[in-house]
């Protein structure tokens, strides 16, 4: 075991147990180290970010609390994807949840299977969200002004022959929307493939979870779609399924 990292460590165990922040002695004295060293590991925890120094206490500075939040970060990812992974089981069906962010269409997770696979990114979700089922649905989620202001940044183009041909049409479209009713595409994005998508809102924050299917198997969409989304309920009430990631 290496010693200056342990004695580090509980030192910033120390910091954290006092919301208001502690002095060097009282942090010393509850981390069990002499005051030279833990001023020196103070001085060196600062200096790295990790704490910060304010009145004569230190506190937890921003390279610690990114550390914890990039741990909370991840365990609400991995609860994330263990919910679509149980839809994906469940139908039978490669699952997708996705969010709209800071003005861009975020792919948050992906679960699908060997014999179920996802359909292959090949053109940017994000610059696409015109012609996949993911990113209508969340663009009818938005006010007027964002949906124009996306369309604007990312304009309407053909992907494939059945993808909506212009702005205009698209935003007809979008605006003839039900608002909790599902979004289905048809080989806009990739050719062989259907996609239907549902919305999920909470707060300010558009979201949105979909499936796919081999063009083939297109009688199976809706009611799969219709079963995800009989089960939003209970993905909304867990705290696993937090979309403020």
């Amino acid at each position: 075991m290496i010693g200056s990292v342990q004695r580090a460590l509980r030192l910033l165990e120390a910091v954290n147990s006092h919301a208001d922040g502690a002095p060097a002695k009282q942090l010393a004295r509850e981390a069990g180290l002499p005051l030279p060293t833990a001023y020196h590991l103070l001085r060196t925890l600062t200096h790295e970010g990790y704490l910060r120094r304010e009145r004569g206490v230190f506190v937890l500075g921003e390279a610690a609390v990114r550390l914890a939040g990039g741990g909370a970060l991840q365990n609400r990812r991995s609860k994330i994807e263990d919910s679509l992974a149980h839809w994906r089981d469940a139908i039978g069906v490669p699952v997708y949840f996705a969010v709209y962010r800071e003005g861009e269409i975020e792919l948050v997770a992906v679960a699908d299977t060997p014999y179920a696979p996802a359909v292959d990114e090949w053109a940017d979700f994000r610059e696409t969200g015109h012609a996949h089922a993911l990113g209508q649905c969340l663009l009818s989620q938005l006010d007027e002004q964002a949906r124009k202001d996306h369309l604007r940044r990312h304009p309407v183009q053909t992907i494939t022959p059945h993808t909506v041909r212009d702005r205009r049409t698209l935003l007809e479209r979008l605006g003839a929307m039900g608002r909790m009713q599902p979004v289905v595409e048809r080989q806009e994005y990739a050719l062989g493939t259907v996609c239907a998508a549902i919305p999920i809102t909470a707060g300010s924050t558009a979201a949105a979870m979909a499936i796919s299917l081999p063009l083939h198997q297109e009688d199976r969409l809706l009611p799969a779609v219709e079963q995800l989304r009989s089960g939003i309920g209970s993905l909304l009430s867990s705290f696993a399924f937090s979309i403020s990631i």
